[in-house]
């Protein structure tokens, strides 16, 4: 996958956010930048399916967090502080994100990738984008 300069690239799981700034049109380098204050959730979305009923509170507070990370990307989109994101997120985190993104955010995502790599190195950030 190609990322312009200057994408923005969000790594995220149920507890935990990283962002990054790509500074190479030509090949990706990850430049790490400052994580924002997100507000605390108690739970996510509404509208659970019945299996989903009674979400233990470690669901919840992942659910939550998630919700958090995409108002955090929300507000940065209809800000104009992001051109250009990539989504890189445990599974069930991306899906949780995906129910929270504005239409302004969704029209600026490069791609989703789903996979947990928030303990990863940049290097290997990079590289899993480079194979997408």
């Amino acid at each position: 996958m190609k990322l312009s300069n200057g994408a923005l690239v969000a790594v995220v799981d149920g507890e935990k956010l990283v962002l990054f700034k790509n500074t190479n049109a030509q090949e990706i380098r990850l430049s790490p930048l400052e994580i924002p204050a997100m507000e605390d959730r108690v739970s996510g979305s509404s509208g659970r399916r019945s299996s989903e009923a009674n979400p233990d509170n470690d669901t919840q507070a992942e659910d939550g967090f998630a919700m958090g990370v995409a108002e955090v990307l929300n507000k940065w989109s209809v800000t104009n502080k992001i051109d250009e994101l990539l989504v890189i997120a445990a599974p069930k985190t991306l899906g949780e994100l995906r129910k929270h993104w504005h239409k302004d955010l969704e029209s600026k995502l490069a791609g989703e990738i789903a996979k947990d790599l928030t303990g990863h190195s940049s290097d290997q950030i990079a590289a899993a984008i480079e194979k997408a």
